[in-house]
């Protein structure tokens, strides 16, 4: 059974940052390719941000550039979004996904398995 945990969200003012992360369990971690999405209150979910199994390529939708990165520790079946520069349209519940494949970025990522969601209020 495949699960997605994730943590490290929270109440952080505007400007400040926070670290989310998302243990994996029950898929071979370093097989997948691995992103960040979320969902504000009334909207769609968005991709936010995609790595490839390897780590060596990423993908960023444009309101986060230059203020998210995505990285990941295969050896800890982990994937990390470091969130700097906080704004309050920040604020949503952001997913943990991994894609049932390798590659995959950005529109071609193709999730399979999602996570429970942790909230980020950001107060202005």
């Amino acid at each position: 059974q495949v699960q997605l945990v994730e943590s490290g969200g929270g109440l952080v003012q505007a400007g400040g940052s926070l670290r989310l992360s998302c243990a994996a369990s029950g898929l071979t971690f370093w097989r997948h390719a691995v992103g960040w999405f979320r969902q504000a209150s009334g909207k769609n979910r968005e991709s936010v941000a995609t790595i490839t199994w390897s780590g060596t390529s990423t993908y960023y939708t444009d309101s986060v550039k230059g203020r998210f990165t995505i990285s990941r520790d295969n050896a800890k079946n982990t994937v990390y979004l470091q969130m700097n520069s906080l704004k309050a349209e920040d604020t949503a519940v952001y997913y943990c996904a991994a894609a049932a494949d390798m590659g995959g970025l950005g529109p071609n990522f193709r999730p399979s398995y999602w996570g429970q969601g942790t909230q980020v209020t950001v107060s202005s």
